[in-house]
This record gives C-alpha cells, structure tokens and sequence, in this order.
C-alpha cells in the first residue's frame, strides 16, 4: 500500500512540472510577437521621418567649370625622324692617274661647274706632245710632196698612201696626247663649296681616289622611315610638317617618292622630300622630325584626354543636364577614337551642344547639383 501511495505521488509532482513549462513557452512567444509588433511600428515611424527630414534638405550645389561642345576638325598625325642629304654630294676624282702638281682650291671655297680644283703633272706628256709635232711636221712635209707627185702621175702609189696614212696617224696620237692632257685637270663637276679635299700636292691622284668632295645644298633631300603600317595612309605628293630642333624652324613640304620596297629588317619603307634651301642653314645629315596626317575628321566632337575617366564598364565623362529645374552632373559612358596632342576623338556620347563638366569633374558624381 505504501509502494502505491508513492507511485501516485510522484506522477502528481511529474503532471505539474509538464504543466509549468507550456506555460513558461507560451509567454515566450506571446512576448517575442509583441516585441516584433513594436519594431514594426518603430521602422515605419523611421522611415516616415527619413522622407520628411529629406524633402526638407536642401542640397548644396558643386562650382563646376563647363564647356560647349561644337564639332572640328580633328587630324591625327605620326613622327619619324628624317635624315638630310645634300641634293648633289659628289667626289671629284681626276680622269687618269699621276702625280698631283698643284691644288687650286681649299675647303669651304665656292667654286662652280668646269672649274679646276687641281691638276696632274704632264711633264712626260707634253715631251710626248713635242716630239709628235716635230714628227708631224716632217710627215706633212713628205705627205705634200708625195702629193705633187702622185698628181702628176710620177711615183707608185704606195708611196703616197704611206705618206697619208703616216701624217694621220700622228694626228691622232697627237689628238691622244691632248685628250689626255685635258685629262689630267680635275674639274668640278657642278656649282657648290669646296667640303674636303682629300689629297694634296704630290701625291698620286687616280680615277679610283677622290680628289675633293663638292657640295651643293641649295637643294636638299630629306630621307625617312615609315612603318609598312601606314602604306596605304600615305601618298606621293602629300604635304608633310617638317621640324628641324637644332635651328628651331619647321616648314613644310610634299612627299616626293615612296619607296617601293619593305626593309625586311624593320618593316619599314623610304620616303624622300625634297626642299629648297635659300639660305644654306639646312645642312647635311640635320636630323629632321616628319609629322605625317594618316587620320582626318571634318566634323568631330573633341575633347581633352584629361576629361575622360574610367571605370569597370570602360571610358565616361560627365556633361550638366537640366532635371526638374535643377542643373545636375550626369554620367555618361564614351565610345573614343583617335587621339592626338591630348585631345581625343569620342565616336559616341556626346554631341555638339552638350555642356561637359571642364573643371571639378573629381568634385561630382552621377546626379550631383551643379552651378557654373
């Protein structure tokens, strides 16, 4: 009896401890919806006075700088460097060899075209030239006599042919001598200026040696490289600019020729400009730089390399828009071009009359109030 009392006991205390912890659970979550009413009810209170503090402040506007956009012409331009040659860089070499006798000119002398710079000894061939003559005259002597003869049917007749054929023989060894002795004055072949004179009295001038280099640099020749990528952007007779630094001067010039060959070595091709040079003050082997237009636009929208940004979807700027009475920056994404002396050629976004953002364009983001 007294086990069962305590059985019935226990089950008793058991039901109640079950009973309390319901309870304990339902006013949990009786309290935990409560709670999420009351942060319902304080968001929505949040958001209301968000929305009245906002349309109740006034945005300050950025001082910006703007500029018009108006369409140009835009031209793209390549640098090589050019090298000068003189239009006639010729060496003077004597016609026949010798000993040099004299030297008639000196370095930087002006001389002009048939003018002897030097001559070769003739001691020997004006000897030659003597003795041919003596010859000669005994020849034409003998020569007249069988002449007579022979008119008057008296002597056989290859007396006189030998007679003719001995005189014109020594004529024209006598022609020799004097061709040859021409050829030993060394004459210039053009107008220009002594630069070098190689040899000098006593030595032995030859057609293989050069005597003296004359110039003449009244002409020039300006010769360049071109890469084979501009082949086809490139035209005889196009007009280039032409800059030489060391005397500060530029002009310009048409193209004269175009090679017709690729170096294999650099993939380039020759082009030649020829140029008057009034005051001689482009010299030989002046380094020149060639801008050459391969790119022009008639009507182009231009801006300035600085004014274009760029993030992960690619190239933007910023223009000023009106919106809802408000002068705002705005965003807008650029398809570029050409770019030449930092301005560049936009292709798309932007068009002539637009106001772009010039200065403060770090000052702004898309939709920020602007005053200019």
């Amino acid at each position: 009896m007294k086990k069962i009392l305590i059985i019935f006991v226990a089950a008793l205390f058991l039901t109640a401890c079950s009973s309390s912890n319901v309870s304990d659970e339902a006013s949990k979550r009786k309290e935990l919806q409560q709670y999420k009413q009351e942060l319902s009810q304080l968001e929505e209170k949040i958001e209301t006075l968000e929305k009245e503090l906002e349309e109740n402040k006034t945005e300050e506007a950025v001082k910006i700088s703007v500029a018009v956009l108006d369409t140009q012409v835009f031209e793209h331009f390549i640098e090589v460097t050019g090298n000068v040659e003189a239009a006639l860089n010729l060496n003077v070499s004597p016609e026949s060899a010798g000993v040099i006798e004299s030297v008639y000119v000196k370095e930087g002398q002006l001389v002009s075209k048939g003018q002897v710079l030097g001559k070769l000894k003739t001691d020997a061939l004006e000897r030659s030239l003597e003795e041919l003559r003596i010859q000669l005259s005994l020849a034409e002597t003998n020569f007249q006599r069988q002449k007579n003869l022979w008119d008057q049917n008296i002597g056989s007749e290859m007396q006189f042919l030998q007679a003719k054929t001995n005189k014109e023989s020594l004529e024209k060894r006598i022609d020799g001598i004097k061709a040859q002795l021409e050829m030993s004055e060394i004459i210039s072949p053009v107008n220009g200026v002594v630069e070098l004179v190689y040899q000098e009295k006593g030595e032995i001038g030859s057609p293989q040696t050069p005597f003296a280099k004359v110039l003449n640099i009244d002409r020039v020749k300006i010769y360049a490289d071109v890469s084979e990528s501009y082949l086809t952007k490139v035209d005889e007779g196009q007009m280039v600019n032409i800059k030489f630094p060391a005397i500060n001067r530029e002009t310009k010039a048409p193209i004269s020729q175009i090679g017709n060959t690729i170096d294999p070595n650099n993939r380039t091709f020759r082009i030649r400009i020829d140029m008057r040079n009034t005051d001689k003050m482009i010299k030989p082997n002046l380094v020149s730089v060639i801008r050459i237009r391969d790119y022009l636009a008639e009507n182009a929208i231009i801006i300035p390399s600085l004014y274009i940004k760029e993030d992960f979807k690619g190239d933007y700027t910023y223009v000023v828009e009106n919106v809802d009475g408000t002068e705002r920056a705005r965003k807008v994404y650029l398809e570029t071009g050409m770019t030449n002396n930092n301005r560049t050629e936009i292709l798309d976004g932007l068009s002539a009359g637009m106001k772009i953002v010039s200065e403060g364009h770090t000052q702004v983001v898309d939709g920020t109030p602007v005053t200019y």
